[in-house]
């Protein structure tokens, strides 16, 4: 009980007028701590709730500031009222739908995707077919193709979307498909596209076409609009006539993003997209539904004339799409990467450009790397974003001290890709990181796919990355000069608060 008298020895008492502001300022500072901490606390990962405490302490007006302005990870009531009711029109249009998975399945699939249900509404359905496309370019012209076909509706939604040469195609395309009476209607996030140069030209294209569009989450505080521009939408959809489905990684935009100096660099974002048919490519259009109604506040139809889920099979595949972010009441996304990597009998493989885990997904990561399953991990060796890009590296040692495979693809390019691998058969493909942003501030969507073809498909882009990569080894990862870690250790703290 030392220190409570030492504490107690700042005061005289009775106060004498002349120390009576010092002990009141001590009083009110303590008084501040404790409701600081309290609040702070409150339903937030001990990590973040550490790492504000310490902004707010050390340097109290900026940190508060920063914290009454973007310490929240939810969206406002409002939207996430319009995400609950998406939601509830979706489960009651599903109610008579059993959950369906293979026979040959795992038996641990029917519970996680039962989890996902509950969560973001979607149910596991059979009858999906894909395909994947590592090309760049080619992947574009693709899409192009398909929307070439489209006779009734084009929804496109892009957290970033940018005319240049390279896009040029797909933009062509969305004109073609208003001149013969489809519907066209294009999303994009409002900030991510604001910085990409062109940004005006777009809109004024798209006005031209006859498109219709919405900025999603946009940042406009003179119009009393969304005044946090730290949320952010980072989904990538294409949904043609709700038969043909695009989702990836991929932005629509250049690889070099339109910046001169990744040109100078030679810098380029290395993505996959996959194509989908079947039932789950209504899931995904009404992920696009939802947002534009959140937008725009015209509530569509969800799934094509009423018939979410009944489109015709196509293939084997059972597949599930699993819609994620600040909208939901929880990290969907981060208790399904969780609870695929903790059912995992034989190997996890995952691709993130950016791989900032919280506890629990760090402990899944080791753990079954030291139960001797085969893990690993494909990076950039150098990412495009320096506090994110340190922060990820604060925890090579300890995956590397696990046995975790790290791969690191060659700079300038960038590994931009979003994948998920278990056992050789169950995959996820879709926008979201494996980072602390995409769990909790970024809207994001992925598909869950369960079936060995597809599995091994992205088991043939995981052999080319390995293939032009280099093995980080933990020796090589010690030596890093004395700077780096500092570097990695402040950013893995305020990564955090992002």
């Amino acid at each position: 009980m030392e220190w409570v008298y030492a504490w107690w020895g700042w005061f005289d008492w009775p106060p004498t007028l002349g120390n009576l502001g010092v002990e009141i300022a001590v009083a009110l500072d303590l008084a501040f701590r404790v409701v600081a901490a309290s609040v702070v606390s409150n339903n937030r990962r001990p990590s973040s709730a550490v790492a504000w405490l310490l902004a707010i302490f050390f340097i109290p007006f900026l940190g508060l500031f920063a914290f009454l302005l973007i310490g929240s990870s939810k969206l406002p009531r409002r939207r996430r009222n319009k995400q609950r009711r998406v939601s509830e029109v979706i489960l009651a249009r599903t109610a008579d739908i059993d959950i369906e998975r293979p026979d040959d399945g795992p038996p641990w699939l029917e519970p996680v995707t039962r989890m996902n249900r509950r969560l973001g509404a979607m149910p596991m359905l059979a009858g999906a077919d894909a395909t994947l496309e590592t090309d760049y370019v080619a992947s574009l012209h693709q899409m192009a193709d398909e929307i070439d076909l489209a006779r009734e509706f084009v929804h496109a939604e892009f957290y970033i979307l940018s005319l240049d040469e390279t896009t040029q195609p797909v933009f062509d395309a969305l004109g073609r498909a208003v001149e013969r009476g489809v519907t066209v209607r294009v999303l994009f996030d409002h900030l991510a596209s604001l910085r990409i140069p062109g940004y005006r030209r777009t809109i004024r294209h798209l006005d031209r076409i006859g498109v219709q569009w919405a900025r999603m989450l946009p940042f406009t505080p003179c119009k009393r609009e969304v005044l946090r521009p730290d949320l952010r939408n980072h989904r990538k959809l294409l949904i043609i006539d709700g038969q043909v489905g695009f989702i990836g990684s991929q932005n629509l935009i250049d690889a070099r993003y339109g910046k001169r100096r990744n040109r100078r660099l030679g810098r380029e974002w290395i993505d996959i997209m996959a194509r989908f048919t079947g039932p789950v490519v209504q899931e995904l259009d009404a992920v696009f539904r939802t947002d534009w109604y959140s937008e725009t506040d015209d509530l569509l139809d969800v799934g094509a004339g009423g018939t979410l889920v009944r489109a015709e099979a196509t293939g084997d595949l059972y597949a599930q799409c699993v819609p994620s972010g600040p909208g939901f009441e929880a990290q969907n996304n981060l208790k399904l990467f969780n609870a695929l990597i903790h059912n995992a009998n034989e190997s996890v493989r995952m691709i993130s450009p950016y791989f900032v885990p919280d506890e629990s997904l760090l402990m899944a990561v080791t753990s079954a790397a030291e139960q001797g399953l085969v893990v690993e991990l494909f990076v950039s060796e150098q990412g495009d974003q320096p506090i994110v890009h340190h922060a990820q590296r604060s925890y090579y040692e300890l995956l590397l001290a696990s046995g975790v495979d790290i791969w690191m693809y060659p700079q300038p390019f960038v590994l931009h890709a979003k994948t998920l691998t278990i056992d050789g058969r169950t995959s996820v493909i879709g926008s979201s990181n494996m980072d602390m942003r995409s769990f909790t501030l970024n809207l994001e969507v992925s598909v869950l796919v369960e079936g060995a073809d597809f599995a091994a498909d992205l088991a043939e882009f995981e052999d080319l990355l390995r293939s032009r990569s280099r093995r980080l080894t933990l020796t090589e990862w010690k030596r890093r000069p004395w700077h780096e870690q500092i570097a990695d250790g402040f950013c893995r703290l305020a990564s955090a608060l992002m």
